[in-house]
């Protein structure tokens, strides 16, 4: 079967799938979400061999270490996912939330939360994707088709299988969680312009899927380009916190696109900070502004082209600012819009900086790290959203829906 016969066929049974999820209680969804869980708990030698092969595949490949980081599913990982599901099943449902407001003419007017419909997620090398996506999708009604990455493709179709054997248990459609099997490039192409059966696209991955995505589709995409996270250390910040933070925000896992990419100190404090740093630092490249390099000597020349840059791997952009309005020039110059922080106990100075970053998240004292959908309480998310139409930030079972207008009279008419 050609390519684009195969999407075609695959968006429409989806469709016909979310048709059925409109309707589904919350319970029974609960119900499918518990079997899930209950599935993957049950299928952890199959998932580790599954992934081991995508992990053999991608060290014969050439991945980087934190490319390898972002593919592996340890124990630790697929306990993380399993309540990653118990917890999106905990939610309260928020399809058929209603808001009323009773009009002077008399009838009810009601504000409806329901299902987007059939949401397309494309995405590179995290696995857990897919089941952060499935249970999102399946919580707030909509249906979903997957699209993984070549590299982590058997850690991908296993979960998925492994979705829709507890959707089968649970007598829900199992074309609820669909999963394109090609690996061509073209799958993508043809996927996204499926709009008379997908109704949003949401790629996740690098600059360059991001950016095909939206050349390509003819359907609505919430999209992040890149994840250029800052952190600014002002003169009046903690010294001994701020070392700490910026450690964790580019250490803990640096593949992550809420990592940290570029850190901003300011100059009354760099000569303290800067050495204090690249001690607790020793295993990251640094690349510096001048003034970095006059005291970290060896420290290679930061380019213009890496202050724009998502590194995803133990490398960090160093520059030394006059101010904090120099520090957020910098970051409207050279920022994504994804995560920017400040590390200040001046509290006037951490409410401007918040104000004036246009970012879709501002930490204050705190990692960059912390911008994520399971630790804003969200269970999990099925992207963080740079975008200012719709949802914005870590996307959770809520920025799944939209809205109806439902209106409730009793002959109503309009006159005027």
């Amino acid at each position: 079967m050609e390519i684009r016969t195969y999407i075609e066929q695959l968006a429409q049974r989806s469709k016909k799938a979310s048709f059925a999820l409109r309707s589904v209680p919350a319970i029974h969804k609960n119900r499918a979400l518990s079997a899930i869980a209950g599935f993957l708990d049950g299928s952890r030698n199959r998932i580790q061999e599954a992934n081991a092969e995508d992990l053999r595949r991608g060290k014969s490949s050439g991945l980087s270490a934190a490319m390898l980081d972002r593919l592996a599913l340890d124990t630790k990982r697929i306990d993380a996912m399993i309540q990653s599901v118990r917890e999106i099943a905990a939610f309260e449902d928020p399809v058929g939330e209603v808001i009323g407001v009773k009009r002077p003419q008399g009838f009810i007017l009601e504000k409806v939360r329901v299902p987007i419909g059939v949401i397309a997620v494309i995405y590179e090398s995290r696995p857990n994707v897919t089941i952060d996506a499935a249970a999102l999708c399946l919580k707030s009604g909509n249906g979903v088709i997957l699209r993984g990455g070549s590299e982590a493709y058997e850690s991908n179709r296993v979960l998925t299988e492994i979705v829709r054997e507890g959707l089968e248990s649970a007598d829900l459609p199992q074309d609820s969680v669909c999963f394109v099997e090609s690996k061509a490039h073209e799958s993508v192409n043809w996927l996204v312009k499926q709009e008379n059966s997908v109704d949003l696209v949401i790629p996740r991955g690098g600059e360059s899927l991001i950016r095909a995505v939206v050349r390509e589709a003819t359907i609505p995409v919430i999209k992040h380009y890149k994840g250029v996270c800052h952190l600014y250390i002002d003169e009046d910040a903690d010294l001994d916190m701020a070392v700490n933070v910026v450690h964790n925000a580019k250490v803990q896992r640096p593949g992550t696109c809420n990592a940290l990419e570029t850190l901003l100190v300011h100059v009354n404090v760099s000569e303290r900070f800067l050495p204090m740093m690249g001690e607790k630092l020793k295993d990251v490249e640094l690349r510096g502004c001048e003034r970095t390099r006059k005291i970290f000597t060896g420290v290679k020349a930061a380019t213009e082209e890496d202050y724009y840059a998502e590194f995803l791997d133990l490398i960090l952009a160093v520059r030394v600012v006059d101010s904090m309005d120099e520090a957020i020039a910098h970051i409207e110059t050279y920022g994504s819009k994804h995560t920017d922080g400040i590390i200040t106990r001046d509290v006037k100075k951490a409410q401007k900086f918040s104000e004036l970053v246009d970012s879709a998240v501002v930490t204050i004292n705190a990692s960059t790290r912390l911008s994520d959908g399971g630790v804003f309480g969200l269970g999990a998310e099925i992207g963080i959203s740079t975008d200012k139409l719709h949802a914005r930030g870590p996307m959770g079972v809520k920025d799944l829906t939209c809205v109806k207008w439902v209106v409730r009279g009793n002959g109503h008419l309009r006159i005027l």
